[in-house]
């Protein structure tokens, strides 16, 4: 059992100074005060620190993407160390372009091994193409047999996909929505969005014309142009949940992009970020040339959370929705994104200049007064 006391929680709405007691890496209790016990392995005083929800990245390459100029441009595998640094305690992998040499069996081998390490990772089927791969026989089954398949990922608008109708995505909605009804799941389709000219307008089809309920359509790289944010915006009127990317597939810095959207009338119930980290990204001279490559950071969702915080003027419980509960609402993970009794014991501290201090994964201590104190299995 671990005994926290005197933490400041939002949860993420902010509820005060209390004690929460932990143990099977689940939230036993939260009280204004809960007495010492012996029984209580491990007690410690977060006086002077906010007590957030675990972040959840809901787009990242675990097992590595890039490639587009050739293999040598290939990322590798993320650590598990690297995401509990940036308080990633729950993480949802997926393939980009590459369906080939980068398998969705190794996709799900390294989600179960992030799990084994600590953490919790989860993983849609299928990429970029049409012909998603899958596990089983088709994305219905991974959805209804795969525990960790939350969904299923494609591409539209992007020069590099299939370019799907309406119709066809909405066979696979059907299958992620079916499946995960069968198995309990929400099920979402995530969506890479390119830069190509007919940006949304595909969703719109779902939505309108085709009537599928729009909770079960996951669109990201919103942020990629100003005129693609303009049309996630109405999107995100009529009720959708719209993602911004933190590490890449940019126009603006992604906070101010937030910004705009409360502006122009969205909830902030209705963004999420996500890194893209560990996608593979150009590095080019002052002249445009190439001269290599870089990992997209995993780290960037967090820190534009601060930025919303220090530069925008937000709440804290407002900024954080946007790693915490949003993107566990927009997963259908009842237990995650929150601090309440019997959710999982996934938390980070913050010290007063809002730099993570603290990370605690399903009740186990990762990382403590700044130190990581677990290790990757190699």
């Amino acid at each position: 059992m671990l005994l926290i006391k005197n933490a400041n929680i939002y949860a993420p709405q902010k509820i005060g100074v209390k004690d929460i007691l932990i143990a099977n890496g689940k939230i036993q209790a939260i009280e204004d005060k809960i007495e010492d016990h012996l029984m209580f392995s491990n007690i410690w005083d977060a006086k002077g620190k906010i007590l957030t929800p675990g972040f959840i990245d809901q787009h990242v390459h675990i097992i590595g993407a890039g490639g587009k100029h050739g293999f040598h441009s290939m990322t590798p595998e993320i650590k598990m160390t690297s995401l509990v640094k940036c308080g990633s305690t729950t993480v949802v992998g997926l393939l980009g372009t590459d369906g080939s040499s980068r398998s969705i069996k190794t996709l799900n081998a390294k989600a179960k091994a992030l799990t084994r390490e600590g953490l919790s990772a989860y993983m849609y089927t299928g990429y970029y193409g049409l012909d998603p791969v899958h596990l089983t026989e088709s994305v219905k089954d991974d959805m209804m047999f795969i525990d960790n398949v939350l969904g299923c990922k494609i591409a539209i608008a992007d020069i590099r996909s299939s370019y799907p109708t309406s119709l066809d995505l909405v066979r696979i909605l059907k299958d992620v929505r079916v499946g995960g009804m069968l198995a309990n799941k929400k099920g979402i389709l995530h969506i890479h969005l390119g830069a190509l000219s007919d940006k949304m307008d595909l969703l719109f089809d779902l939505v309108n014309s085709l009537e599928f309920p729009i909770t079960h359509i996951s669109p990201t790289h919103v942020g990629r142009t100003k005129e693609l944010f303009d049309q996630a915006i109405e999107f995100a009127l009529l009720g959708g949940m719209i993602d911004i990317t933190t590490g890449a597939s940019k126009y603006t810095d992604p906070y101010k992009a937030v910004l705009y959207a409360i502006k122009k009338g969205v909830n902030i119930s209705n963004i999420t970020f996500s890194s893209d980290g560990n996608a593979g990204l150009e590095k080019l001279d002052d002249n445009g040339k190439l001269i290599g490559f870089r990992k997209a950071p995993i780290e960037n969702n967090y820190l534009e959370v601060v930025n919303l915080i220090k530069e925008g003027g937000l709440e804290i419980e407002d900024a954080i929705k946007l790693i915490t509960i949003n993107p566990a609402n927009n997963l259908g993970l009842t237990n995650k994104g929150r601090v309440k009794v019997g959710a999982d014991a996934d938390m980070c501290f913050l010290d007063s200049d809002l730099k993570l201090s603290d990370v605690i994964a399903k009740g186990e201590i990762m990382m403590e007064n700044y130190n990581v104190k677990v290790n990757d299995s190699f």
